[in-house]
C-alpha cells in the first residue's frame, strides 16, 4: 500500500525517473490519494489523471501550459495539454513506461495546482 500524501507534501517532492519496474497504484490507492488534491479525477480506465479549468481567454491558456510546460520538464514528467474551444484548458498526467499512474503524476499534479492560472469568472 502506498502512503497517501497531502498536496503540500507532494509539491516537495521530485519526480523519480522511471523506465518500468514501478508498481501502478491499485484503484484503491489512487482514489485515495486523488481525494487529497483538488479537483482532479480518474480516467474511467483508471489509468489516469485528470483536471479541467475555465480559463480567462486564449493567451490565458497558452501562459499556463507555459508554466506547466517549464514545471513538467524540470520534473522530467511531461502531461498531455489539451485546449478546447479557445478557453477549455485540461491537463491528463499518466506513468507511461508502466502504463498507470506513480507518485510521480501526483506529485506533478500538486506542482500544477499551485501554478497561477487566470480562471474565467
Amino acid at each position: 500500500m502506498v502512503q497517501v500524501q497531502n498536496a503540500e507534501e507532494l509539491q516537495v517532492k521530485r519526480c523519480v525517473p522511471c523506465e518500468g519496474g514501478v508498481a501502478k497504484y491499485s484503484l484503491d490507492e489512487a482514489q485515495a490519494q486523488l481525494r487529497r488534491l483538488s479537483g482532479w479525477q480518474l480516467s474511467p480506465d483508471g489509468q489516469r489523471i485528470r483536471k479541467e479549468w475555465q480559463v480567462r481567454s486564449f493567451m490565458a491558456g497558452i501562459d499556463f501550459f507555459h508554466r506547466v510546460a517549464e514545471v513538467a520538464e524540470a520534473e522530467k514528467h511531461h502531461p498531455d495539454l489539451h485546449l478546447q474551444r479557445y478557453r477549455h484548458v485540461v491537463v491528463e498526467i499518466w506513468t507511461h513506461a508502466i502504463g498507470g499512474l506513480s507518485e510521480n503524476d501526483f506529485i506533478l499534479a500538486a506542482k500544477i495546482d499551485a501554478l497561477p492560472i487566470e480562471i474565467k469568472k
